[in-house]
This record gives structure tokens, C-alpha cells and sequence, in this order.
């Protein structure tokens, strides 16, 4: 593949973790941020807070010039938080028009508050159904933490137009980074954004002093409940026990790096939202999501009870060991359902 110019938008661990991993792959790399301090950091340091055993390569540009980050672009690549995708369409549209000789790629995970839309959809109310085709989502089991180290990883890139998810896939494919195509950006856009929520309940598990059989009953039943939440609105029942779905939601569940599980840990013990949201010292995005998968769930009416017992202990201020009791005391069921 030729050289690209690329605009990244979103300078957090992991909007600069795939920026140098595309500069290192000879691309014209420009990254920008809102934050201007963390412009003037990676300018300085080449290396991120959050990621000190990553040095940027030194051919990736930083810059605060909205403007400039997004007429350079060939290829842009969102990669703000979710509840930011918004304000980001809503600045790059008057810049770059349409997406006719361009390609926009989201990593954001989450589901905007009130309108109740995933990142694409965003996408797609500012850019027109037909600047879908250039339209794809990275997703998968990716940690910056790992991802920065070049340890090996396998993720998703997915999209309705099938040269358009092949073009994302050559364009990050790396012996250490491994790509596969997918059609439901729908699907995979909406597993990475439920299973944060999951996350949460996982930490929490931990933060209790639970074992593996209870992370291991959560991870499975979360699954479902992120599936039956996908065949409601349309998403390939098969996304679900892929790299995006399954692969996605053990990583976020179990790993050590996963802020989202931390988060949930440090509820279970005793912090308040606010203490735990500071202490984590990042974007949580299990958090804001975790309100709009609740309204999202009782839209489409469909049973969401690890959703809804998150939601109560993180916006009701339900006892987490008491929602935890209420879960396993439910009325008995069949598991396929």
C-alpha cells in the first residue's frame, strides 16, 4: 500500500497508539487533541503519560490546528470518546465536505446519551446513508497498553461496504497486528460499547472477592445479554462470538489495563462514582454508557438484568452486594431463551 496522508483525531492512548503504529508503516501521520497540553507534551516528550514505554515515532506530527489535521487527511480515523464523536462530525463537515475521496475510520466505543446512537450512526445522520461505503470500525481485543508493546493482537475491521473494510484491513495489518474484515459495523459498534458496561459488573466482582466461577457465569451471561440486545436491532447474531463480541468483552472483563474494570472494582470498595472516575484518571466509558444501554435496552424491551443492576448501583445508589444478591435470587429460566 502507498503512503497515505492520515488525520487522527483523538490523542489518548489509544488514538496515539494507532497513529504511530501508522507512521511506522511510512504513512504521513498528523495527530491532533483538544487538550493543547497534550499536544505540547507528546511535542516534547514523544511519549505519552499513560503509555511511557511508547516512543512515538518520530515522523508522526502533533498539532492543535483542527483545521489543518483535517485537510490533511486522506484517511481519518475518530478516535475522541464516544460522547465526543458529535462535536467532532460537527466541526469536520464544514472542512472536508463529504467523503468521497476520503475514508473515515471510528475506534469510539459507547452509545451517545438521548439520541441513543452508536458512533457510525452519528456518522451517518452528518455524512449521508451513502458515505457509509467509506465508513468502517476498528474494533477487537486491544489494549494500548499491549497494542504499544508490539505484543501480538487481532482485531476488526468492519464495514458495509466489503473494499472499504479490506482497505482499513491493509492499511493497520502488521505481523503483530493481525486484521480481519466483518460486515456489521452496527453489530460490532454496538458489542464494543455494551460490553464496557459488563466490564463494570466484572470489576465489581472483583472488588467483592469473587472467583473465576463468578467472573466465568458473568462474561458468558453478559454475552447473551449484549446478543439478544444485537438481534433486536438487526446486528449478525454471529458478530457476538467474534473478535469484537466475545474477544472484546474477556479482554475488557479480565485484564489488569481495563479501565472500565477497574472502575468497577473501585466502586465495590467503597469509592463513590466521583472518587472512582479521579482515581482512574481516564475516560470511562462503561460509565456515560452504561445510562444510554439502559434507556436503549428498555426501548427496544429487551430483559437486560446485568444492564439494569449496573445502572442502579451507578446512578441509584443501589448496594452493590444487594444488586449482586437480587441477580442470583431472580425467578429461575431456561438458559437459551
Amino acid at each position: 500500500m502507498k503512503s497515505l496522508k492520515i488525520g487522527v483525531f483523538g490523542a489518548g492512548a489509544w488514538g496515539i497508539t494507532l497513529a504511530d503504529l501508522l507512521a511506522r508503516k511510512g504513512n504521513e501521520v498528523v495527530a491532533w487533541d483538544f487538550d493543547s497540553g497534550v499536544v505540547d507534551h507528546l511535542k516534547r516528550e514523544r511519549s505519552p503519560r499513560k503509555l511511557p514505554e511508547l516512543h512515538i515515532s518520530d515522523s508522526l506530527q502533533m498539532t492543535s490546528d483542527f483545521d489543518a489535521c483535517a485537510r490533511h487527511g486522506e484517511v481519518l480515523l475518530c478516535a475522541v470518546p464516544s460522547f465526543a464523536v458529535r462535536s467532532l462530525c460537527d466541526r469536520l463537515v464544514p472542512l472536508v465536505g463529504g467523503l468521497e475521496k476520503r475514508t473515515l475510520i471510528t475506534v469510539s466505543k459507547g452509545i451517545e446519551e438521548g439520541s441513543l446512537k452508536l458512533p457510525s450512526q452519528i456518522i451517518e445522520e452528518y455524512f449521508g446513508v451513502s458515505a457509509m461505503e467509506r465508513v468502517a470500525a476498528l474494533s477487537g481485543p486491544s489494549h494500548a497498553e499491549e497494542v504499544s508493546r508490539r505484543i501480538p493482537t487481532v482485531v476488526v475491521s468492519a464495514s458495509s461496504n466489503a473494499q472499504t473494510a479490506e482497505f482499513v484491513q491493509d492499511l493497520f495489518m502488521l505481523p503483530e497486528f493481525r486484521v480481519y474484515t466483518q460486515h456489521d459495523i452496527l453489530g460490532v459498534e454496538l458489542a464494543a460499547a455494551l460490553k464496557n458496561v459488563i466490564a463494570i459488573a466484572a470489576g465489581g466482582c472483583d472488588g467483592l472477592g469473587f472467583g473465576d466461577n463468578t467472573k466465568a457465569a458473568l462474561v458468558t451471561r453478559g454475552l447473551a445479554e449484549i446478543s439478544r440486545v444485537g438481534r433486536a436491532m438487526g446486528a449478525d447474531p454471529m458478530t457476538f462470538s467474534g473478535l469484537a463480541g466475545l474477544g472484546d468483552l474477556v479482554v475488557t472483563a479480565m485484564s489488569r489495563h481495563s479501565r472500565n474494570r477497574h472502575f468497577g472494582e473501585l466502586i465495590a470498595s467503597g469509592r463513590t462514582v466521583e472518587q472512582a472516575l479521579e482515581e482512574v484518571g481516564q475516560v470511562v466509558e462503561g460509565y456515560r454508557t452504561c445510562k444510554s444501554a439502559h434507556q436503549l435496552t428498555s426501548k427496544l424491551q429487551v430483559e437486560a438484568p446485568l444492564t439494569n443492576a449496573v445502572h442502579e448501583v451507578l446512578y441509584g445508589g443501589a448496594n452493590l452486594r444487594q444488586a449482586v444478591g437480587d441477580l442470583l435470587t431472580r425467578d429461575p429460566k431456561s438458559e437459551i431463551y
